[in-house]
């Protein structure tokens, strides 16, 4: 869903349409090639755009830079027609060369592009075929390539911005073709954006054609939930973008509108490191699973979330119900963990092994109350659970020692070939295991023309997963917002990340309430960005 309202945006004087921003975490970097968190993304999908757009209702890849393209039978080769008239925001025109030199740069970050690197494995040849036509090519089929172009990860920035070094880009030094510029980025403290004079080029889904309906926009880091509920109420801000369960039902009863979507994707899970000499014990593993009380996990969630019932949530295309398999089963659990050997204290409960204690540590750098109650449910069955509450940019460089007992993460995407982002074991690999059948059935899936079949093989995959306890889901996430009175057509992408170019402010002293707008099909906003793309293949 999106927020919305009708009518033009306010004339207000110098510096007072500017919409103000809070997020509970800094970004980090606000490079959305390198990062794969929320908040950095969703700066940085203001400041750029992709060749596609996907619709959040249905799933349809419909046109942005790319007016049109075309799809080979065996998903290897990709060929995009190009809009004419784009420009980066430091003058430069957007070719087919653009997209060439973005896409062979991205794969050249290797593990810097988060997420990038594993959309583009196996990119074979990017060739432009004079400035509005480019053909990108793989050594192996990649159905998902087509959703790919829709993200942020794959945005599009200017040549002087490819040729800075990775940190310069995490700091804001970014071109791109879209609405916004960085005015200034101050890692812990804010973001502001400027809108872009001349912009014209938006996504067939826009509202509006011309520049962003706003002057500019600010966003504060932070952390505390009490400090950005003040904030909301006293009028220093006008959306908080991480709404507190605790705080929602104050909010709700006062002039403040809730927002939420569920983010598609994986949910929020437990993933085993399973170097980890413990939780190589498939039993160990799979008690864990048992052990968990999805639905008691309710109780301290917002009721625009839920337990999760399979590894992908249900706005995910392809999402298959796994319930069964995630049923709370404490009995079967300890006697997973007798039949490894692990036996309770007859005083505490707390299990071990040849005086080794069953205990695990998880590191985290998300507000998520529910860790706390899973902690406290895995002691019910003799697991000692520590949680280790840090920093992102601590949590993601334990990560990339290998340094971690249980990941504790989501993966935001609207596609299920976010499984496979994950899990491949020739890829990221977040259990540290070998291949076997999993690899097998989600090679297949990049394989695979037909979506339904396709959903098919990657819920094989997730069943495998579940089956060994390879991943133990827990809650799916959704982003859940606070808006003011008098914002106007904040909008949620197929990612569940704010979009901010048609957003608009009422003018000031005017009583204009926050409108829901009602999901439609896709509609060209620009007759020039609405050619016809070729949704069969040849």
């Amino acid at each position: 869903m999106a927020l919305a309202g009708c009518g033009a945006p306010a004339q207000a004087g110098a510096g007072a349409n500017r919409l103000r921003l809070a997020f509970d975490s800094d970004p980090q970097c606000i490079d959305g090639q390198q990062m794969g968190n929320n908040t950095a993304l969703t700066v940085a999908r203001q400041l750029t755009d992709s060749l596609t757009d996907q619709d959040p209702e249905s799933g349809a890849i419909v046109p942005w830079l790319a007016a049109s393209w075309r799809v080979s039978a065996d998903s290897k080769t990709f060929d995009f027609t190009l809009r004419d008239g784009v420009r980066f925001s430091d003058g430069t025109r957007f070719t087919a060369e653009s997209v060439k030199e973005n896409l062979e740069g991205i794969a050249g970050l290797s593990a810097k592009a988060q997420l990038g690197s594993t959309y583009l494995a196996g990119l074979s040849k990017v060739t432009a075929h004079g400035e509005h036509r480019v053909t990108v090519a793989f050594s192996a089929p990649n159905a998902q390539f087509l959703q790919a172009t829709s993200t942020m990860t794959l945005g599009m920035y200017s040549h002087a911005t490819l040729q800075r070094s990775p940190e310069q880009r995490c700091a804001g030094r970014i071109e791109g073709t879209g609405p916004f510029t960085v005015g200034r980025y101050t890692p812990g403290d804010g973001v502001s954006l400027e809108r872009r004079a001349g912009y014209d080029w938006p996504s067939s889904r826009a509202l509006h054609v011309g520049p962003a309906h706003v002057d500019g926009v600010d966003i504060g880091i932070v952390p505390e939930s009490s400090v950005r509920t003040g904030s909301l109420s006293a009028g220093d801000i006008d959306v908080d973008t991480a709404v507190q369960q605790q705080d929602e039902e104050a909010l709700e009863a006062s002039d403040f509108t809730i927002a939420a979507r569920a983010n598609p994707g994986l949910v929020y899970s437990l993933m085993p490191n399973e170097k980890n000499a413990i939780l190589a014990d498939a039993d160990v593993r799979r008690a864990i699973g048992a052990a968990v009380d999805r639905p008691e996990l309710a109780a301290v969630l917002s009721h625009h979330q839920a337990p999760a019932t399979s590894l992908l949530a249900k706005s995910t295309p392809g999402y298959r119900d796994h319930s069964a398999q995630l049923a709370h089963d404490p009995a079967r659990a300890a006697a997973l963990l007798e039949r490894a050997g692990w036996r309770a204290d007859p005083a505490t409960g707390m299990r071990s092994r040849n005086g080794t204690p069953l205990r695990l540590s998880v590191r985290y750098w998300q507000t998520a109350p529910f860790i706390e109650l899973v902690a406290q449910q895995l002691r019910e069955v003799g697991i000692d659970l520590q949680l280790k509450k840090s920093t992102l940019a601590e949590t993601t460089a334990a990560r990339a020692a290998g340094d971690y007992d249980l990941e504790f993460s989501n993966l935001t995407r609207a596609d299920p070939d976010i499984v496979r982002t994950l899990f491949d074991a020739r890829g990221r690999n977040i259990n540290q295991r070998a291949p076997g059948r999993v690899e097998e059935l989600l090679n297949a899936s990049a394989a695979q023309p037909d979506q339904r079949r396709r959903g098919a093989q990657v819920d094989g995959a997730v069943t495998e997963l579940l089956t060994a306890g390879h991943a133990i889901p827990l809650v799916e996430l959704s982003g859940v917002m606070s808006v003011r009175p008098g914002v106007r057509d904040l909008d949620f992408d197929a990612s569940s990340r704010l979009q901010l170019y048609d957003t608009s402010l009422a003018a000031a002293g005017a009583q204009a309430p926050t409108s829901m707008r009602a999901p439609a099909a896709p509609q060209a906003a620009d007759s020039r960005a609405a050619a016809a793309h070729e949704g069969s293949r040849p």
